[in-house]
């Protein structure tokens, strides 16, 4: 039945995702990606890249009334993370073919653009690739994925065994490497890895090209990545006021995730719960870290050199809403709203190495456009009302 109702979803997309040599869309308010708002403005579309932002006149889309901006950009999600045939979190020894695993991150991307986000960092799984490259040929619609495809964890070994599994993740086709520095929040947070293992992952990635974006919670673990120098700080939940400063000195991106993640777990919590380690300790350890995140990221607010980008963290559950974080950072963590949109956008872009051609609406740059009903710069629940999609200059959902 899934296949069938999703081979039925991409006849669909497929026959709306339609390109034209030349498209112009005509509208009244811009969010450019930079902090920059345009009225009565036509953006001009070829060959997939915006050409020319001109005066109104006529358009072959009319989003008037709309708000049209860039593109949104998920820094950190696991698009192939789902439940399974018996609506329990997807388990190593689940029953599963490839197909139907393939046909679960396939929907999960489906669900993602449509919601407006044309880009994602997929941290940690070998199935991300296929996708990634079936999305990139045009096959299947889906925001264009950058995936690490798989880990580095304590258990990987010593210096020289993490330069060897930078190695591998390069040659089997890696975007990035992902690096485990600390445990997970429900373990309690603290530090794993060596100073010596993550120069020797962090400073092989450099060495062969990649950005290493590294999950640590806690201000031992962050300090030893800064120290590093690896290119992102993953989470920081448990960070204080002088580790976020230090990553903001040495102009490190920081990706935290304030409220969908543990929301989506909340909501999902019988399907999760009993599967390693999410026990009823680790919901405890999760609960108790939602006041302290929220106060991590106020803090971050306070400092204007911190590189805060958007990333959710997005696993099974979350697929589709990833701008609930967005609302939750403005309505509860205080953040601009212009800001919060720049954080998902250009400077997002920026930290995945593609700030040249993703996350503003300006000539040169990759066709991906969104339209949403309200003002999001004024009421950053407009995000959730996405009424236009384009990527790559195909249109993918025009219901304005």
């Amino acid at each position: 039945m899934r296949a069938n109702v999703l081979s039925f979803v991409f006849l669909l997309a497929a026959g709306l995702a339609r390109g034209q040599d030349r498209i112009v869309l005509r509208a009244d308010r811009i969010l450019d990606g930079a902090g920059n708002v345009l009225e009565n403005r036509s953006v001009v579309v070829e060959g997939g890249k915006i050409r020319e932002i001109g005066n109104a006149g006529t358009g072959d889309y009319d989003l008037s009334g709309l708000t049209v901006l860039p593109g949104l950009i998920d820094t950190h999600v696991h698009i192939a993370s789902h439940f399974d045939g018996d609506d329990r979190v997807h388990r190593e020894q689940s029953v599963e073919t490839p197909q139907e695993n393939a046909l679960y991150g396939a929907e999960n991307a489906y669900l993602t653009l449509m919601a407006g986000v044309t880009t994602v960092q997929s941290l940690g799984n070998l199935v991300d690739k296929p996708l990634r490259d079936a999305i990139a040929r045009g096959i299947i619609p889906g925001p264009r994925i950058v995936s690490s495809l798989e880990s580095i964890f304590v258990a990987t070994g010593g210096p020289e065994a993490m330069r060897a599994f930078v190695q591998k993740q390069k040659a089997q086709g890696a975007d990035l490497i992902k690096i485990f520095a600390s445990e997970s929040i429900r373990d309690g947070g603290g530090p794993t890895l060596s100073q010596a293992q993550l120069d020797a992952a962090c400073g092989e990635a450099r060495a062969l090209g990649l950005r290493s974006v590294v999950h640590a919670h806690g201000p031992e673990s962050a300090r030893r990545a800064v120290a590093a120098s690896c290119d992102v700080i993953e989470h920081g939940a448990l960070l204080d006021a002088e580790t976020l400063s230090l990553i903001a000195d040495k102009g490190v991106y920081f990706d935290p995730h304030t409220y969908l993640v543990f929301q989506n777990y909340f909501d999902n919590k019988a399907r999760y719960l009993g599967v390693g380690n999410y026990t009823d300790e680790g919901f405890r350890h999760m609960e108790k870290a939602v006041p302290s995140v929220l106060q991590v990221f106020k803090t971050s607010l306070t400092m204007p050199k911190l590189k805060m980008v958007f990333g959710t963290d997005a696993v099974a559950g979350a697929h589709g809403r990833n701008v609930e974080e967005l609302v939750y950072r403005v309505e509860k963590g205080g953040q601009d709203p212009h800001q919060a949109i720049v954080s998902a956008t250009s400077l997002a872009a920026e930290s995945l190495g593609l700030g040249s051609s993703l996350g503003r609406i300006a000539p040169g740059m990759e066709a991906d456009i969104i339209a949403v009903e309200g003002n999001p710069a004024e009421d950053i629940t407009a995000l959730r009302r996405v009424r236009f999609v384009m990527k790559g200059g195909k249109v993918f959902r025009n219901h304005p």
